[in-house]
């Protein structure tokens, strides 16, 4: 288990949770950090070395100790969404975003005057957004 908030301790209360396989999630919150200094808007999990019960308690646990409106997850079938899931039914209000990127994150951590809610909508429709396909040139 690797949680890290990113943030000393007189910094602001994180917003969401990011949890994925490996370092899926620390990758992401170090990109943050670097394009905006707001590591301290997250808790950075990983599944490395959970089951999915020790997942779901440690996500549990986060939830009820940070009182956190969201968890962005990596896959949406995946282990950490499944453990997310499950902690979202005894917390009807946490919303759990699946299938994360840098895109998505960014406009998540643009929008924290909002209800994490709210901003978590609006992150997940630019994240979408930004999915392009370039396809290289064609030969003749």
């Amino acid at each position: 288990m690797n949680l890290d908030a990113g943030a000393p301790a007189d910094r602001p209360t994180p917003q969401a949770i990011v949890v994925g396989h490996g370092d899926f999630a620390m990758g992401l919150v170090s990109a943050l950090h670097a394009i905006t200094g707001r590591a301290d808007a997250f808790v950075a999990m990983s599944n490395a070395g959970l089951g999915p019960d020790g997942v779901e308690r440690v996500l549990r646990e986060t939830v009820d100790s940070l009182a956190m409106g969201v968890i962005f997850t990596d896959l949406p079938m995946g282990s950490c969404t499944i453990a997310a899931r499950k902690v979202q039914r005894a917390h009807p209000g946490l919303v759990v975003v699946t299938g994360t990127n840098l895109a998505t994150m960014l406009e998540f951590v643009m929008q924290l005057d909002l209800p994490a809610p709210e901003a978590a909508a609006r992150a997940v429709a630019r994240g979408k957004e930004t999915l392009v396909l370039i396809e290289g040139p064609r030969g003749s």
